[in-house]
């Protein structure tokens, strides 16, 4: 069957505002957008990812003025701090603008005079709310108040993020400027307005029926906007005002959320300028009408209503292609609630990359999103536990166990029989590209894993380590084995090089080269070189997660906030702390140290991991202590652990342990972890990567 053409796909993200640092919450779409981009290049499709700083706008110009620069000055400032959060976490556009550009300006002109031409501008006096303070009249999203339909409080001037209600800011209870804090006065302004009411039937069919809006969001916005007349929407801001004065309305700015979306089309502009070929190629239509590219763009839930009603109306009136797919994302919460900077769970960018490996925040992302709105929870301790399970656990420990033996030999000459493990898991690779191509990596995350725990099955059965110590009468096999599992190592890393690109560079480098096609998943390797095995991955360290907490805390917070049952303390506990650990639970009398070796402590990988359900506290797992040497272990810890987390992680059990007749099965064991003095949680005690099933502690 012939391989299918290469598709033309540009793909966007929502363009960060240039009054602030990136944070966790605004990396759920530019993770979720990279990924889809990386995995379409390695498809083999001609792929642009473009993006730029949303510059203009009061806020920019209220900020400037207190610190005493230009606007200019400031968004240059900031578009270097986004550029440096986004490499840090690998996010790679193909071009990084601003909407402050001459090519913006030119382009927001180009789709002006087109509303001109289709009779759709007009003008009249608006009573708008204005900042006696800061001498501003004031954007919706730069008023605060309650809602007047649910009275919900703290909602912005445009919309409310609890009922969905849409409102000018004048109708808000009790509105304050989120600028100065001062009450807003009424005050009245001529603007200028874009009538789309002329292309309700237009926009009503484009969100039902073309297949580019979630039906969900399709049937939100028939519930809310398209089943009464559209309201005109308000483009234009008296000055003063950063902003592109409008050329045939002086004295009138473009309100920020007309020309923001149009960078996307100026970015383009921009690309092509130094990668040849015009806007037309992406954004024109053909003689049939239908688009000349793909055209996706990834925005969060809260930006919904400008996307997918005033964008196409604008993309419409200039006869420009509309979007193929309006993939949009819900909020990040942190632990459960809203992300908060008393808690420590307003996280920076910078913040976390000053603490954590940006790697594993790209794949707990990724196996949390599944292409639907729901908002996305960072729970920390979850993450900890399944980024050390996976990541570490199953695919960087599955090279760690067997690279080194392949350091002087390479790869077996011919592929070595594997039980139909690599063809199995190639035989996975459409199921996993259709859950990328749906950006339900949550789905791809769970195939990729459960090859990982084949692979590592078969490691664990043919226990390449104690071949090792036969000597040359077993060093053939240990090459095939040693062979098999870094195929299986590398096939993994293909499948995961969109979510994880520099554990794919890493992977190439240690064996066969760059990964460039996803149809190298399809193809074991044999005879090749294998280069000398560096650590691929480090595991979570509680203490770090607790770092980072306790620098994004701002300083007069109580130092013993808590997040996600992790207890966040500046300075180690000391024994005269009368809260402390040791005071809840003071030193055990002491042993000698043949008491200690009576206690035979091993490492175990947990094999699977299940629900008790008459038990309240219990949960049943199986677990390989290398070879085929399994124990069953009923451990305390339902409802602080998941167990689809636990599958595959590598945890510390007490071996010589009296098995236990319990009313649930036979306990052979016990898992070792750590609880009380107050703190809610259990966590369980895991070795660093590299340790194997069955190794004991000493």
């Amino acid at each position: 069957m012939p391989a299918a053409a290469p598709r033309r796909i540009l793909v966007t993200s929502a363009l960060p505002y240039a009054n602030g640092h990136i944070h966790l919450g605004h990396l759920v779409e530019y993770i979720q957008t990279d990924v889809f981009v990386r995995f379409q290049k390695l498809r083999g499709h001609r792929v642009i990812y473009l993006c730029a700083d949303d510059t203009h706008g009061t806020a920019i110009m209220i900020r400037a003025r207190a610190e005493g620069r230009s606007e200019q000055d400031l968004v240059a400032a900031m578009r270097e701090a986004h550029l440096a959060d986004f490499a840090g976490f690998q996010v790679a556009f193909d071009h990084y603008g601003s909407t402050d550009s001459p090519t913006n300006r030119r382009r927001c002109g180009d789709v002006w005079r087109a509303l001109r031409d289709r009779g759709l501008i007009v003008s009249r006096q608006v009573r708008q709310l204005y900042d006696p303070e800061a001498g501003v009249f004031l954007a919706d999203r730069f008023v605060k108040g309650t809602c007047p339909k649910c009275g919900a409080a703290d909602q912005y001037g445009d919309s409310c993020e609890q009922c969905g209600a849409t409102y000018a800011p004048a109708d808000l209870v009790c509105p304050a400027s989120t600028l100065s804090g001062a009450t807003p006065e009424l005050r009245s302004a001529e603007h200028l307005f874009v009538t789309i009411e002329s292309l309700h039937d237009f926009l009503a069919s484009w969100t039902s029926a073309s297949g580019a809006v979630d039906p969900r969001i399709a049937n939100y916005l028939a519930g809310h906007f398209l089943g009464e007349p559209l309201r005109d929407w308000d483009v234009s801001r008296p000055a003063p005002y950063f902003g592109f004065e409008i050329p045939d309305a002086p004295g009138h700015f473009w309100y920020v959320w007309f020309d923001a979306p149009i960078g996307y089309l100026a970015a383009t502009d921009e690309w092509c300028a130094v990668h040849g070929g015009r806007l037309e190629d992406w954004w024109g239509r053909d003689e049939a009408g239908c688009p000349r590219a793909e055209i996706h763009h990834f925005i969060g839930k809260d930006i919904v209503y400008f996307h997918t009603l005033f964008w196409p109306a604008m993309l419409e009136s200039a006869r420009l292609a509309l979007p193929t797919k309006v993939r949009i994302h819900g909020f990040l919460t942190v632990d459960g609630q809203k992300m908060s900077k008393s808690r420590g769970t307003f996280i920076m960018a910078r913040t976390y990359l000053d603490h954590l490996d940006p790697a594993m925040l790209r794949y707990y992302y990724a196996a949390k999103l599944s292409g639907g709105i729901d908002d996305l929870d960072l729970n920390l301790e979850e993450f900890a536990a399944k980024v050390n399970a996976d990541v570490v656990g199953k695919v960087a420990n599955l090279a760690s166990r067997t690279a080194r033996w392949l350091e002087a030999t390479g790869l077996s000459a011919d592929y070595p029989d594997d039980g139909g493990l690599f063809a199995a898991a190639a035989a996975d690779g459409d199921a996993i590209a259709t859950a990328y191509e749906a950006c339900d990596y949550a789905r791809a995350m769970r195939l990729i894993m459960q090859a990982a725990d084949r692979a590592n099955a078969y490691v664990d059965a043919e226990q390449p380590w104690k071949l090792a110590k036969a000597g040359p009468a077993a060093a053939a096999r240990l090459q095939e084995v040693a062979s098999v599992a870094l195929n299986l190592f590398r096939q993994l890393a293909v499948y995961l090089a969109p979510v994880m690109p520099g554990l794919a560079e890493q992977a190439g480098n240690l064996v066969g080269g760059p990964i460039r096609s996803w149809d190298e998943a399809g193809r074991p390797l044999a005879g090749v070189p294998v280069g000398r095995f560096t650590p691929l991955a480090q595991r979570v360290d509680r203490g770090q997660v607790d770092a980072m907490l306790a620098a994004s805390r701002p300083p007069d917070s109580p130092p013993s906030a808590t997040a996600g049952g992790l207890k966040m303390e500046p300075t180690p506990q000391s024994p005269a702390d009368p809260t402390g650990p040791l005071a809840a639970e003071p030193l055990a009398a002491e042993c000698t140290i043949d008491d200690f070796t009576k206690v035979d402590l091993r490492v175990a990988r947990i094999v699977t991991a299940e629900e008790v359900p008459e038990a309240r506290k219990l949960l049943k797992l199986n677990v390989s202590l290398g070879g085929d040497v399994r124990r069953t272990v009923f451990a305390g810890i339902k409802g602080f652990h998941e167990p689809a987390t636990l599958v595959g992680r590598l945890v510390v059990v007490v071996a010589n342990l009296a098995p236990r007749q319990m009313k649930f099965g036979l306990s052979e064991g016990m898992v070792v972890a750590a609880s009380g003095a107050g703190v809610e949680g259990v966590f369980l005690l895991a070795p660093d990567a590299g340790a194997l099933p069955g190794m004991r502690l000493r």
